[in-house]
Parts: structure tokens; sequence; C-alpha cells
């Protein structure tokens, strides 16, 4: 079972695109529960979450790391969308792996080379799949999802990702 933690900042547009993509994964069981990790948002975040059915917590990744009900954990950019045959990838994955994993970045959301190199990568961009004690570790130094997701090795899935776009 995994759960997924989606870090957000006065991003209701982009919340609402990323759940969209998890309801099969919902249907299928494979999704546990969902988290909204809110930063201090002052837009209609917390309605978004509320209305799909999440738990909103206050206080950040950490905070959502607590309280995640599954062993795996998926870390997603509010706005990236998972591509279609994802599920059965990360089910894979989560059952012989003990490493963090990343998506493979869909071909129409991969930016120039020029570009990738100037405006430097952001490690959320391709999610993150990554056990909930390895998480939980690292957010005691980290301040973020993506303070989690800096530097860390990962293996590579074949399942795609649509990357959230540049704030």
């Amino acid at each position: 079972m995994l759960s997924v933690l989606i870090e957000t900042l006065n991003d209701e547009e982009g919340l609402a695109r990323t759940l969209a993509s998890l309801i099969g994964a919902a249907v299928e069981g494979v999704v546990r529960d969902v988290l909204v990790c809110d930063t201090g948002s002052t837009d209609q975040t917390h309605r978004v979450a509320e209305h799909a059915g999440c738990h909103y917590v206050s206080g950040g990744i950490a905070a959502g790391i607590r309280q995640a009900k599954g062993d795996w954990l998926l870390l997603l950019e509010p706005g990236a969308r998972l591509g279609e045959g994802w599920i059965d990838e990360v089910v894979a994955h989560t059952a012989r792996q003990t490493m963090a994993a990343r998506f493979s970045r869909a071909r129409g959301s991969r930016a120039p080379f020029l570009s990738r190199v100037f405006a430097g990568n952001r490690a959320l961009a391709e999610g993150l799949v990554i056990s909930k004690r390895q998480a939980a570790a690292l957010s005691k130094s980290a301040r973020s999802a993506e303070a989690i997701a800096r530097g860390l090795a990962t293996r590579r899935l074949h399942a795609e990702i649509w990357v959230a776009p540049r704030k």
C-alpha cells in the first residue's frame, strides 16, 4: 500500500490536476491515503484537498510523513500528472526493491537540453517513490519534500510523469 504526499503552497489548480491522475490507483486499492502537506497556503488549497477526500496536513512534509499509513510513499509536486501504467510499475518496484525510485519524464514534458542546463533541475520534478522508513530519517534534517529528494540515489521507473510547470 502506498501513501501519496503532495507538498503545497498556494497551488489549488495544480493540486487538482495531480489528484485527478491518482483516481485509478485509489480505485484499484494501491493508494491507501493521500496527504496534502501544506506549508501556509492562503488560497483554496484546503478545499480542493477536502473535496477530493484527502487528509489536509499543515506543517509541511515531515508532519505528512508521520501521519502516512503506507509503508511506501509517493512524493509529488502539485501539477505533476502520472502517465498510464504507473500503477503496475510502482507495485512491482515496491514488492522487490528497497531503494527509492523516480519516474521517467514523458516525452512531451522534456525541456530542451540548454533549458535544463541553465534552469537547474528540481529534485522532485520526476516524483519520488521512497520507503516510509527512509523518508522519516531524511525528514529529520530536510525541511521540504524537495530537500528529501535532492541528492538521493534512485532507480528509474519505466513509467512516465508529466512534470509540473515551473512557477
